[in-house]
């Protein structure tokens, strides 16, 4: 077995488990910080380890562009490239392609499309996404899929996920790196037997793993959740549940309790190149004049290396300045606090207090919206 459940929440269906991986077992539910170009922004490895990273992602269709599959095969695959030793998960490359939407042609057989970087034309479909992901080494490995944007019609919805499945056999069929889990992506946009269908067909194929995709592409936040609830009843319990591009802290608190095990979102390092931290209580923007003269941590109460040693008036002048400095201070600060988030998370779900836990959560997140 591949995940194990260690416990279940008595009043949520929240579980903490354990996944195994060729390179290290994972304690879910768990935030994966995302490396799209084989590097999570302004970090080292030895900088994630310490911040209490347990996965990372890398972006199929960024790494196929650059550095390419020869250079990849060539360095032995993603892990050695990066010096990285931890799980890898691969996207696809499916959300990518989603987005470029000016630029792209579907096909039975994939996606033909130009590169944002020099207008080159591509073809993406299953097969080749399979195939980059064997190179990369990857642990985990996802289906190749379409995103459906939001709003979409539902006899869009339809035909999309029939082609997605179809995409889902041709992935799981398709050559893998050895120990490499398969993960399948349940789609259907907000419509719920469509998503029920989805989920029901990919489990007759028979995954690893399955993720709930086609969130957070600019939904309202209910409709998020009802994608999850629509989608989680029909997927196996001794399966790892997987929700991808979410990062915000109640969002996950109350998507765990719908029975999610694990995350990815770029936000932590994306807002903080914008000069925003993530906090318990809300995000803070440290650029704002009102932190000149500030001299506590960017979090009260935070162990991380940035609010050990530096205050919130010199990490706002570093970005004043535009001081690369600041933002890798910021990047720590968030990488460790979504970390230590989903740390917080595990324990209350061992000791029985989630549902507490997360109704705190929500608390605080109502008090500072």
């Amino acid at each position: 077995m591949n995940f194990q459940v260690l416990k279940t929440d008595t009043r949520t269906r929240a579980r903490l488990g354990r996944l195994f991986t060729p390179h290290g077992t994972v304690e879910t539910p768990v935030f994966m910080d995302v490396g799209t170009l084989g590097t999570v922004k302004a970090l080292e490895p030895r900088d994630l380890k310490e911040l209490g990273a347990q996965v990372i992602l890398g972006n199929t269709y960024h790494l196929m562009l650059r550095p390419g599959a020869e250079v990849l095969a060539a360095a032995g695959g993603l892990h050695r490239f990066m010096g990285w030793d931890g799980p890898i998960l691969t996207d696809s490359g499916g959300f990518q392609v989603f987005s470029l939407a000016r630029m792209r042609k579907i096909t039975e057989g994939g996606c033909r499309f130009n590169s944002h970087i020099d207008g080159h034309e591509f073809f993406l479909g299953p097969k080749e996404s399979m195939e980059m992901q064997r190179i990369i080494g990857s642990d985990i490995a996802m289906v190749f899929d379409e995103c459906l944007p939001y709003p979409c019609e539902r006899d869009r919805a339809e035909k999309s996920v029939e082609q997605t499945l179809r995409w889902a056999q041709a992935s799981k069929d398709a050559p893998h790196a050895d120990g490499q889990m398969v993960f399948g992506i349940v789609q259907g946009g907000v419509y719920d037997d469509i998503r029920r269908h989805c989920a029901e067909e990919l489990v007759k194929i028979g995954f690893d793993g399955y993720a709930i995709g086609g969130v957070s592409v600019g939904e309202p936040e209910e409709f998020m959740y009802k994608a999850v609830d629509a989608s989680v009843p029909y997927l196996p319990e001794d399966k790892p549940r997987y929700v991808m591009g979410l990062g915000v802290m109640h969002q996950m608190a109350e998507c765990v309790a719908r029975g999610i095990d694990m995350f990815d979102c770029v936000i932590p390092t994306r807002i903080a190149r914008h000069g925003t931290a993530i906090t318990r209580h809300g995000n803070v923007a440290i650029k704002a004049a009102k932190w000149a003269f500030d001299q506590g941590p960017v979090e009260e109460g935070c162990e991380c290396y940035c609010c050990r040693n530096f205050s919130r008036s010199y990490v706002r002048h570093l970005l004043a300045c535009d001081e690369i400095l600041g933002l890798r201070l910021l990047t720590i600060h968030n990488v460790w606090a979504l970390n230590r988030f989903m740390k917080e998370m595990r324990a209350a779900i061992d000791d029985g207090t989630f549902f507490d836990w997360k109704e705190q959560v929500k608390k605080d997140t109502k008090e500072n919206e």
